[in-house]
């Protein structure tokens, strides 16, 4: 045997004495076909039917040879039978029946004789006409097998001749032939039969065992639909135990790796939220810090320079005139850190969050962005927002909502930009209470998202916060028709505000 490397695949070649067989990429991919493209319900299934049929062929086999052995031993004793019979015959009747009326009368009864046939000439050779039985007395019709079922059951024809001897003179021969057709037909019908009940029983097993082996195999497709959980982060799914020990053994390992999958979702929810409220807790001290030191730390240096304007005002004009101008400019850089200042507090955390309505936070932020931006066209709309939610889930949504629409003015090149915030209730509740989620969409008619572009860290830094409070972040974007960032913040059972 020969292996050759061909591009696109392996063949094998088969050296024999009349040339090379070839079994390359079709074979293979005929095998996967039929085989391992299958599940294993119809592998195991197609292993049975092979065993039964393989199983069958064997019977069959042995069935022939036996049928073929038992025929050879009936014609035989039929063989025999019928020449004692002629020559008892022949014994009992030479002496009381003339020649001619013997050898006419000689074969009605013989016929009678199963498995054998009956052919009586006179002494010249010449068939005598056989005389029709009495009636009620003919045999059962012939039922007859197919040729190639009596080909491998029929034995080899026997033709023997008696010679029947009157008084020492030969007046005629008695031809006794082998007749297997009946012995055939009844070898034939009983392997019908018996082929017809092992197709039932057969056929009864097949759809016991499909029936069978669906019940067994059943906890691997839900062990493939938990996998296919596990892959879209539900780590809470749990299979049942089968009652088969090994796919229990399956099921169990599956449910501690779900509990252990879940365990660490957790685990780094927690801490992720212990790291974004360290984040937002530094930003809360250092925002403060601005506030209650820089904040009034730049207004005494407003008013004292305003105080130095004023003393300045009565002096000469030769020497006030410079002091004017550098009192003028003091005022202007103090002015102008004022600005940076409040900008770095809105920036590490709005002053206003928790002692003004989120729904009015928010729209103040859409407000100054279209300010800023007097070409895009922004909207904002708030349903059945209550004053807050807590610190946590206000900061964030506020965050959300500033990163994205920082991101559409960077990089959508948009005219229209939408922001949604709506709290949504869920199907299922019990009484007065109900499941709640914040929702916030933002939508934009921009350029879309690259998808070969790297996630920034905007981006990450939403995730972060909304997966820390087990809320979920999407994003839906398509080539030269926009961006769509959908938020989901699950919300305590709580009643829906008036």
């Amino acid at each position: 045997m020969h292996c050759r490397h061909h591009r696109g695949g392996l063949s094998i070649n088969v050296q024999t004495e009349t040339g090379i067989t070839r079994l390359g990429p079709p074979a293979r991919a005929l095998s996967h076909a039929f085989w391992h493209g299958r599940s294993v319900r119809a592998q195991l299934l197609i292993v049975v039917v092979v065993i039964e049929v393989i199983a069958g062929l064997l019977a069959g086999a042995v069935m022939v040879i036996r049928a073929r052995s038992s025929t050879q031993v009936e014609i035989a004793a039929s063989m025999e039978l019928a020449q004692l019979l002629v020559s008892e015959a022949v014994t009992l009747m030479q002496q009381e029946v003339p020649a001619e009326k013997f050898l006419a009368d000689l074969s009605s009864p013989l016929r009678l004789i199963r498995h054998v046939r009956i052919v009586v000439k006179d002494a010249t050779g010449a068939l005598l006409p056989m005389r029709p039985l009495v009636s009620g007395s003919d045999p059962a019709p012939d039922v007859r097998a197919p040729s190639w079922f009596a080909a491998l059951i029929a034995p080899p024809i026997a033709i023997d001749d008696v010679p029947v001897i009157v008084n020492d003179q030969r007046i005629g021969t008695v031809e006794i032939v082998a007749e297997p057709r009946d012995e055939i037909a009844e070898a034939w019908g009983n392997t019908v039969a018996l082929g017809i009940v092992v197709s039932v029983v057969n056929l009864a097993v097949i759809v016991i065992l499909y029936v069978l082996f669906g019940r067994v195999l059943d906890p691997l497709t839900g062990v493939a639909y938990g996998l296919a959980d596990l892959e879209r982060r539900n780590y809470r799914v749990r299979l049942p135990p089968p009652k088969a020990q090994e796919l229990a053994a399956i099921t169990e390992r599956f449910n501690a790796l779900a509990h252990a999958l879940d365990a660490a979702r957790a685990e780094n929810e927690a801490l992720n939220h212990r790291l974004i409220t360290a984040q937002d807790d530094e930003r809360k001290r250092t925002a403060l810090e601005l506030h209650d030191e820089v904040g009034p730390s730049l207004f005494g240096l407003e008013a004292n320079a305003s105080s130095i304007a004023g003393a300045v005002a009565g002096l000469p004009d030769s020497v006030g005139a410079k002091l004017k101008e550098l009192v003028s400019d003091s005022l202007a850089i103090i002015e102008h850190l004022q600005v940076i200042n409040r900008s770095m507090l809105n920036r590490l955390r709005p002053m206003a969050l928790g002692h003004v309505p989120l729904r009015d936070i928010l729209s103040e932020l859409v407000q100054d962005r279209a300010r800023q931006q007097p070409r895009t066209a922004f909207a904002f709309g708030a349903d059945r927002l209550v004053r807050s939610y807590g610190e946590a889930i206000d900061l964030t949504v506020y965050r959300c909502v500033q990163e994205s629409l920082t991101n559409v003015i960077r990089h959508a090149q948009a005219n229209e930009v939408s922001v949604a915030v709506r709290e949504a209730s869920d199907e299922g509740y019990t009484g007065e209470e109900r499941s709640t989620q914040l929702t916030l969409t933002v939508r934009d008619n921009g350029r879309g998202i690259d998808p070969t572009a790297p996630t920034g860290f905007g981006i990450r830094g939403m995730q972060e916060r909304v997966q820390a409070l087990g809320g979920s972040y999407k994003v839906e974007s398509e080539a030269g028709r926009g961006t769509c960032v959908q938020i989901l913040i699950p919300l305590a059972h709580r009643t829906p505000p008036a």
